[in-house]
C-alpha cells in the first residue's frame, strides 16, 4: 500500500510539473505575441514591409543661378549642373587589358601603367578608375563601348564664369554624405535650391525585383528653384576688374565694391579682391576669400558718413550750405582733443559746403552740434545704420552704433566723421541711394526672379521702406556733393562731361591688442552717384589697408571714377556738359 501511494504521488507531482510548464510556456508564448504584435509592431510591420517592398528615393535637380546683362535676351549661366560622372571597371568582363588601358589612360589622362594594374586586379569586382570625368571625355569613351567599362551619373554644380561674383554665388561642397551649399547664395538659398526629394516603392519578389504589374506609391521629386540675379554681368565684370588693378597698384590687402540701382535698390554689382574660382574652391589656401566683405565686414567709414551727418543737420534746418564756422583746427571734448587731417586749420568763415570739399573734422561736429545728438542718432537709423539691411546674402553684419547710447558729446563728435562706430558697405550704398533718389530709402536686393520648373516666375518688386529726408534735403545735398567732385578731394571721381557727387573716406582701423587707432593702416573709401540730374548708379568702392599712400583721393576715388565712366558709357546716358 504504501509503495502504491508513493507511486500515485509521484505521477500527481509529474502531472503537476508539466501542468506548470505547460502554462509557463504559453504565458511565454503569450507574452512574446503580445510584445511582437503590440509592443514591436511598428518594427516588425516595417521589417515585413522591407521585405516584400522595394523603395527608391527620387533626386531632384538642383536649381541653377543666372545672370544677366544690358544686351542679353536670355540670362548667362552663372552656376549650372553638369553631368561629371564616375568612370570604373569590372575585371572580369575584360579580356585585353593592356589594349584597354593605353585606351583608358589616352582619354582619360592616366598612366596606363597604373590602370592596368586596376583593371587587372581579380580579387575587385569594382574598381573606380576616375571621378568627376568631364563631359566629352565621358562621351568619348561611351561611344567606345568598352567592355567592362562603365559610367555612374554625378550631377555637380559648374560654375562657368569662373571667379565671377564668386563671394556672392558661394559654392556648394559635401556635408558628411550628401552635397550642400556653403557661403554666398548657394547657402542662404540652400533649401530652395536644392528642391524636395521624391520616392517610388512598391512590392518585389524573392530576388528583389519589381514585381511587373504590382501596385506602386510615387511621390515624385519637386526639382529646386533658379535664380536670376539683379547683378549686370558687365557692370561685375567690370568693377572686379578695376578693383584688382587697384588693390594691386597700391598693394593693398583688399577692397570691394557695391554699385546700386538707386531707384530700386537693386544691386548691380558686388565685386571683392582677392577671390576664389567656386569650380576649385578647395585649392584655397585662406577660408576668408569665402567671405563677401561687402556685407559682411563692418568696419569705421571715415569721412564718406559726413553727407550723412550733413543730411540730417540740413532737413532738420539746422545749417544750410551757406552757412559758416570758425574753425580752430581741432576741438577738445571730454578731455579729448580732435584734429582735422594733417592738423589744418581753416580759420573763419568757413562755409558748410567747403566743410564737405576740404573734409573738415571740426565742421562736420559743428553740424552734428546744429542739430542735437538725439537728432543725429535718429537720422542714422533712419538711414538703417546700425540695423541689418535683410538683403537676402548670408551672415550680414548689421554694423554699430551703440556708442551713441553712451551719451556724452565725444561719440557723437566722432560719429559725424565716420569713426566711433561702424557700418558696412552694403548700408553706406543704401544710405547714398536714398540721397540720390529725393530721399527715398529702398531695401537691397540681389534676386530679380526666382523660376520655378512648375509655376510662373516670382518677380522681386523694389520696396520703397521710409523717407529719410525731404526731396529738397536731398537735392540740396547732392549739389554740395558735386562740389566736393568739381572743387573738393573727390576730383579724382569726375567723369568728363557728367556731374557726379561723391565723397571720399579716410579712416584709421582700431589698434590690436591696445587703445586707439594704428597710424600705420587706413582703409580708404568712396561712395558717390552720377549723373546728378538723372542718377543711373551708387557705387561704393573701399581700398583695405594700400601701401605708400595716405587717402582715399588716390586709391578708391579713381576707381570710382573709372567704374563710373563704364557704366555711364554702357547705359548710353547722354553727356550732360
Amino acid at each position: 500500500m504504501n509503495l502504491r501511494k508513493t507511486d500515485e504521488d509521484s505521477f500527481q507531482g509529474r502531472i503537476f510539473f508539466l501542468a506548470v510548464a505547460v502554462l509557463l510556456s504559453i504565458g511565454l508564448i503569450v507574452v512574446r505575441l503580445f510584445f511582437v504584435q503590440v509592443i514591436s509592431h511598428d518594427y516588425y510591420s516595417a521589417l515585413a514591409q522591407s521585405q516584400q517592398e522595394l523603395s527608391s528615393e527620387l533626386i531632384p535637380e538642383r536649381g541653377e543661378v543666372y545672370i544677366r546683362d544690358k544686351f542679353s535676351q536670355e540670362p548667362y549661366p552663372l552656376v549650372r549642373n553638369v553631368n561629371r560622372p564616375l568612370v570604373f571597371a569590372v575585371p572580369q568582363q575584360i579580356s585585353d587589358a593592356p589594349a584597354l588601358a593605353k585606351k583608358l589612360s589616352a582619354i582619360l589622362g592616366l598612366d596606363s601603367k597604373e590602370v592596368l594594374s586596376k583593371i587587372t586586379n581579380q580579387e575587385k569586382k569594382y574598381v573606380p578608375l576616375a571621378k568627376q570625368v568631364e563631359e566629352d571625355r565621358a562621351e568619348e569613351l561611351k561611344k567606345l563601348k568598352l567592355p567592362g567599362i562603365y559610367f555612374e551619373d554625378q550631377i555637380r554644380q559648374d560654375y562657368p564664369e569662373g571667379t565671377l561674383a564668386a563671394q556672392v554665388l558661394g559654392f556648394v561642397a559635401f556635408d558628411e554624405h550628401r552635397r550642400v551649399g556653403r557661403y554666398g547664395l548657394e547657402y542662404f538659398f540652400e533649401k530652395d535650391l536644392a528642391g524636395k526629394p521624391g520616392f517610388i516603392s512598391g512590392a518585389k519578389d524573392p530576388t528583389g525585383v519589381w514585381i511587373t504589374g504590382g501596385e506602386r506609391e510615387v511621390q515624385p521629386a519637386e526639382d529646386g528653384v533658379d535664380l536670376i540675379l539683379t547683378l549686370d554681368r558687365a557692370i561685375q565684370f567690370k568693377a572686379e576688374e578695376v578693383l584688382e588693378k587697384s588693390v594691386v597698384a597700391h598693394g593693398a590687402k583688399s577692397g570691394s565694391v557695391v554699385v546700386l540701382d538707386p531707384k530700386t535698390g537693386a544691386i548691380l554689382a558686388m565685386a571683392n579682391y582677392p577671390s576664389f574660382d567656386p569650380n576649385h574652391f578647395n585649392e584655397v589656401p585662406d577660408p576668408g576669400l569665402y567671405n563677401n566683405t561687402s556685407v559682411q565686414a563692418a568696419y569705421e567709414p571715415g569721412s564718406v558718413l559726413k553727407p550723412i551727418t550733413f543730411a540730417g543737420s540740413l532737413d532738420a534746418g539746422a545749417i544750410t550750405p551757406d552757412m559758416t564756422f570758425d574753425d580752430p583746427g581741432s576741438v577738445t571734448l571730454e578731455r579729448f582733443t580732435i584734429r582735422n587731417a594733417e592738423n589744418k586749420t581753416y580759420g573763419a568763415g568757413v562755409s558748410m559746403t567747403r566743410v564737405l570739399e576740404e573734409s573738415i573734422n571740426t565742421g562736420a561736429i559743428f553740424a552734428e552740434q546744429q542739430m542735437g545728438h538725439d537728432k543725429f542718432l535718429e537720422y542714422l537709423e533712419k538711414f538703417g545704420f546700425g540695423k541689418f539691411t535683410e538683403v537676402t546674402l548670408p551672415f550680414e553684419a548689421p554694423g554699430d552704433i551703440s556708442n551713441l547710447d553712451r551719451g556724452g558729446d565725444l561719440y557723437p563728435a566722432t560719429a559725424a566723421f565716420g569713426q566711433g562706430i561702424t557700418v558696412t558697405q552694403l548700408q553706406l550704398a543704401q544710405a547714398y541711394a536714398a540721397i540720390a533718389n529725393g530721399g527715398r530709402l529702398f531695401q537691397p536686393f540681389v534676386i530679380a526672379e526666382k523660376v520655378r520648373k512648375i509655376s510662373q516666375a516670382e518677380k522681386t518688386a523694389p520696396r520703397m521702406l521710409r523717407e529719410v529726408v525731404s526731396a529738397h534735403t536731398a537735392s540740396t545735398l547732392s549739389a554740395m556733393l558735386v562740389s566736393v567732385v568739381e572743387k573738393g578731394h573727390g576730383k579724382r571721381a569726375a567723369v568728363p562731361g557728367y556731374f557726379i557727387a561723391g565723397k571720399t573716406g579716410t579712416a584709421q582701423i582700431a589698434a590690436e591688442g591696445r587703445l586707439g587707432y594704428d597710424v600705420s593702416r587706413s582703409v580708404g573709401t568712396f561712395a558717390g552717384f552720377g549723373p546728378i540730374d538723372d542718377p543711373r548708379f551708387v557705387m561704393v568702392v573701399k581700398i583695405d589697408e594700400p601701401q605708400g599712400v595716405r587717402f582715399a583721393e588716390s586709391t578708391a576715388a579713381p576707381a570710382f571714377g573709372e567704374i563710373a565712366q563704364f557704366i555711364l558709357n554702357y547705359y548710353q546716358v547722354p553727356k550732360s556738359r
